[in-house]
């Protein structure tokens, strides 16, 4: 062991000591061989590394961004010539995600997404200085993904004059795709509340089959199947499992007496076990239906303007509640199953069958719940495995708020649910707009708890 004073020359100290010692002036080292090139080579590597994660480490991250979690970045720059503008607020949405930032001092902002797809990137004009506007392509723009995980976009901003659209305007817009939104809301409502009428069950796999029609849609499409033909066998085939899942599962539970709770839990159960049969097929991300994307626009007047696609989705959800309204007020079985829903046993004791009301009922609830999963991927786009379980609550909060068991109250309160969603986020953060039509909800089932057309029950 060696000793050198404190005051010694450094350039006289071992190059590598393993162990120091202060104590008394005086500095001990334990010497050691002189290292090797390897040595010098790991020592330098592991120099730099140490270096470069000191510099990510220090790297300031973005002032304002969401999602960080998210493997997916949308990021960008709005700067107007060189400067660099704070606050302004960048909007996306699509795949059923909507998250918004605003930029740091340096102009920049970053929005984690779920997954790779379209999405519609929006600067709101109204948080850029006086004079500053967005010059070519307009304040919302659609992207497609690329390859990587993470994709820059930039807005071309410059002095300019801008043409905001009024708050009527925009307040108009919303209202129609709140009306779009209901109205495919309401295909599953009326299902998912007619059979909760005749069988007091809220099935919680009602999701599912909802992702079916959408499924069906997808695989039919895959086999070269045209698409004026893949919709209806789609619609079929949902309906088909509607019948599937009555005549296996839910009618033996009814035969051998199985309580209510009970078959919720199996529903639940049932709804878990779909979603990860369609994940197995499908896989975890999102899959596009033939003609989803670039869909033309149609003004309609002012500024309101519809895509091809939700003129269609209209239409069809318009023709098809129309002529269920029409079966249920006018048939036999429609009368039958008013009957069945109103008071079960009184429509058994009346000759009713009531059996083959309910598997009716069913037939028609997968039909309707598929025919809305469709059109809901035409809507957000895209098909994914868990959009039954992102729907779902909406499709009951439909049925509480109209009243469960009501057909017609189920499509009063999904129209209801669908304009809340879609207008409140002109005046709440976008993150919220689902939160209100909840809140209302609430609000209304606290003075009217049977629904807004339910009927009242004595209890007790």
């Amino acid at each position: 062991m060696k000793k050198f004073d404190v005051e010694d020359d450094v350039r006289e100290l071992p190059a590598a000591p393993s162990f120091s010692r202060v104590a008394g002036g005086t500095v001990e080292f334990v010497e050691r061989s002189r290292p090797g090139t390897v040595s010098r080579l790991a020592k330098a590597l592991l120099v730099s590394l140490l270096a470069v994660m000191g510099v990510f480490a220090g790297a300031p991250a973005f002032a304002d961004s969401v999602g960080e979690d998210y493997e997916n970045q949308i990021s960008g720059n709005v700067k107007n010539e060189g400067t660099p503008l704070e606050g302004v607020r960048i909007i996306v949405e699509g795949n059923g995600y909507t998250a918004e930032v605003t930029t740091d001092a340096e102009g920049k902002w970053s929005i984690g997404v779920p997954e790779p797809g379209p999405y519609d990137i929006s600067l709101v004009e109204d948080t850029l200085p006086e004079g500053v506007a967005v010059l070519e392509g307009g304040a919302t723009q659609s992207m497609e993904w690329g390859y990587s995980n993470s994709v820059v976009w930039n807005f071309f901003i410059g002095e300019g004059e801008r043409n905001p659209t009024s708050q009527f305007d925009q307040f108009l817009m919303r209202i129609f795709a709140g009306l779009n939104f209901g109205l495919l809301l309401g295909l599953a409502a009326i299902g998912l509340s007619l059979v909760f009428g005749t069988t007091a069950l809220p099935n919680f796999a009602h999701g599912e089959m909802v992702t079916a029609g959408a499924l069906f849609t997808l695989f039919l499409s895959a086999l070269g199947i045209p698409l004026l033909l893949a919709f209806p066998l789609a619609v079929a085939l949902s309906a088909g499992l509607g019948w599937a899942l009555d005549r296996g599962i839910w009618f033996p539970l009814r035969q051998r007496g199985v309580g209510i709770v009970q078959m919720m839990i199996v529903s639940i159960g049932l709804s878990l076990t779909l979603r990860y049969v369609t994940q197995a097929f499908v896989g975890g991300g999102t899959e596009q239906l033939p003609g989803a994307l670039g869909s033309a626009e149609i003004n309609l007047f002012r500024t309101v303007s519809l895509s091809v696609n939700d003129i269609f989705s209209m239409g069809i959800s318009l023709l098809v509640l129309v002529g269920f309204a029409f079966w249920l007020l006018r048939s036999k079985m429609g009368k039958a199953t008013r009957a069945v829903s109103d008071n079960a046993g009184l429509a058994a004791a009346s000759g009713i069958d009531v059996d083959r009301v309910i598997r009716v009922v069913w037939i028609l609830a997968g039909g309707l719940a598929g025919l809305a999963g469709i059109l809901w991927a035409y809507f957000r786009p895209g098909l994914k495995w868990d959009m039954g379980e992102k729907i779902l609550l909406f499709i009951f909060a439909a049925g509480v708020l109209g009243g469960l068991g009501t057909a017609f109250g189920a499509l009063v309160g999904a129209m209801i649910v669908g304009l809340l969603i879609e207008t409140s986020a002109q005046f709440i953060p976008s993150d919220l707009k689902y939160v209100g039509a909840l809140v209302v909800m609430i609000v209304v089932l606290l003075f009217r708890p049977q629904g807004i057309l339910g009927r009242r029950e004595r209890i007790g």
